[in-house]
């Protein structure tokens, strides 16, 4: 995938994401902000390529908004990072058994541990690393996915503590992650909250003096009291709202642009597209853009989605082909090359990822982590960055 910093209006792509940068530096600053009023830092997740933002980029922006931490899923995606430039504190928390824990360390990257075997992986990547590791142990409190279980945790504390006293690892922090935060009100939270209260008090009584995070982008923007030393907002720095019904200024960054390739008048009666779904009911023009479910056109829209095309939304008709979607125009003029949008923030009416989501019966999340592909620019819109050094990089 090309990426490419500009301000200028690009030529009609084939496919096109367009990343905001400036809207997620003032995301970034709204939830700083939230977190400084709790006496919170602010760790800025940017797993799975940026959430299909750009990794990069995105810690960039975060970092010169007011985040301190970055956080990934891999020490694949942490060493990237620190390959690219990127010096914060940074975390990663998801491993396999053939992860590479010395580079990790060596690099400065801090590990989750949630067992056993992964301490012991820890200790022994310091051996090969020639510096200490920094380590967040991670309870399950609940969503019981990753973390230690509670019968295990003493033991695993405990032998954290050996290690510190050794000094081949500094526990530098306890956490957990919320199952329901999206759901206000939902009692899951305040039960996961206590579980993982108890799990950081039997961590100082072994005379370790961690931080704590749990609060993701939900709980970051609804549950002050749970901010504790460090929030972790994922989707919420893309702009995207993760609780239903919140009225918060986040600004979406992403825009998925294509553009028309070609335009033709069909007559009354003809049929569009695979297994004939859509027939014209009058003569009408049409427009071909070439994008479809290679391009992250989820081709469960077929029939139920729209596009921005010449000042107006405008009907998708017939099936959503791997590479190409059709658009009736009615009598209107539209011309090749027409810039197409098929999701943005929706400022002008256009499309929205969330109404993707909705559509089809997922969230948000899905769509935009879905738009890194392989044959898709992406472009960045905006003042990078002061003194960046990412303004033009292949991803």
């Amino acid at each position: 995938m090309d990426a490419v910093m500009t301000n200028q209006c690009p030529s009609p792509p084939r496919a096109e994401i367009q990343v905001d940068v400036d809207a997620i530096r003032r995301n970034v600053a709204l939830l700083a902000g939230l977190a400084a009023g709790s006496g919170a830092q602010t760790m800025a997740v940017v797993k799975a390529d940026g959430y299909g933002h750009g990794a990069t980029e995105v810690a960039a922006a975060a970092l010169s908004a007011g985040a301190s931490w970055i956080g990934v899923a891999s020490v694949d995606e942490a060493l990237a990072l620190r390959a690219a430039g990127i010096k914060s504190k940074m975390f990663c928390w998801l491993h396999t058994v053939a992860d590479d824990f010395a580079s990790a360390v060596a690099a400065g990257v801090d590990l989750s541990v949630s067992s056993p075997r992964q301490l012991s992986s820890a200790v022994s990547a310091v051996r090969a690393a020639g510096r200490e590791a920094m380590i967040h142990l991670k309870i399950d409190t609940g969503l019981t996915r990753n973390g230690c279980l509670p019968a295990d945790w003493p033991a695993l504390v405990e032998a954290a503590a050996r290690a510190q006293a050794d000094g081949a690892i500094e526990v530098a922090a306890v956490w957990s992650h919320l199952a329901c935060a999206d759901q206000p009100g939902h009692p899951s939270i305040d039960r996961q909250a206590t579980r993982f209260d108890e799990a950081a008090k039997m961590a100082v009584d072994a005379g370790l003096q961690p931080l704590r995070h749990l609060a993701n982008s939900a709980a970051t923007l609804t549950r002050p009291d749970l901010h504790f030393d460090l929030v972790r907002p994922g989707i919420a720095v893309y702009g995207l709202n993760p609780v239903a019904g919140l009225s918060v200024p986040l600004r979406p960054a992403m825009t998925f642009r294509s553009s028309v390739s070609l335009v033709r008048r069909a007559p009354a009666g003809e049929s569009v597209s695979y297994g004939h779904t859509w027939t014209t009911p009058a003569e009408t023009t049409l427009a071909l853009v070439p994008v479809g479910y290679a391009d992250g056109v989820p081709r469960a829209l077929s029939g139920r989605m729209r596009v921005w095309l010449a000042g107006r939304n405008r009907p998708v008709v017939g099936r959503v082909c791997m590479d190409q979607i059709v658009v009736d125009c009615g009598d209107d003029q539209v011309h090749e090359g027409d810039e197409v949008i098929l999701f943005g923030p929706g400022d002008r009416g256009e499309p929205t990822a969330r109404e993707w989501a909705d559509a089809v019966g997922t969230i948000d999340y899905e769509i935009v982590t879905g738009m890194y592909r392989p044959r898709m620019r992406r472009r960045y819109l905006g003042d990078p960055c002061p003194g960046d050094t990412h303004a033009e990089s292949d991803s």
